[in-house]
């Protein structure tokens, strides 16, 4: 993992701040009231096997993909992360890094379907609604969902 960040160069320059400010690649913020219990149980355990899942991919892409594609790799990475933890997840997003992953790095494309098809993904889309969970289930399966082989 030696190599992640260098070459990225942050220029921050603020006035008064009176609140957080995060800067730099694959920060994870939360933000808990109470007392330090509170917090740790705020964060669910499929919340941080999904973190994980994120984390095991771009591992994954440092080691399998070649240099012209591990960039791009992973900012489609960092694009579906932020599509599946949305308030209303992205579903177009998650197509469109799916197939560029079974595109480009098909030996990787099964482990971004599984980040996509995660239980606590599962959970956020059914919480956004009929219509996104429709979507949802009409790329990516589940119940009511597509037949297989469609997408």
């Amino acid at each position: 993992m030696g190599e992640k960040g260098i070459g990225n160069r942050y220029r921050v320059k603020t006035g008064d701040v009176s609140g957080q400010v995060v800067v730099g690649d694959d920060n994870t913020v939360v933000t808990a009231h109470g007392d330090a219990g509170e917090a740790s149980a705020a964060v669910s355990p499929d919340l941080e096997s999904l973190r994980a899942g994120f984390d095991a991919l771009r591992e994954r892409i440092a080691q399998e993909a070649g240099e012209g594609t591990d960039a791009a790799a992973r900012e489609r990475v960092d694009e579906l992360e932020e599509a599946v933890t949305a308030e209303e997840p992205e579903v177009s997003v998650m197509v469109y890094v799916r197939d560029w992953f079974a595109k480009r790095l098909p030996a990787l494309a099964g482990a971004v379907t599984a980040l996509i098809v995660h239980p606590f993904v599962g959970r956020l889309v059914e919480h956004a609604g009929d219509a996104v969970a429709a979507e949802f289930s009409r790329h990516f399966g589940g119940e009511g969902g597509a037949a297989p082989g469609g997408g």
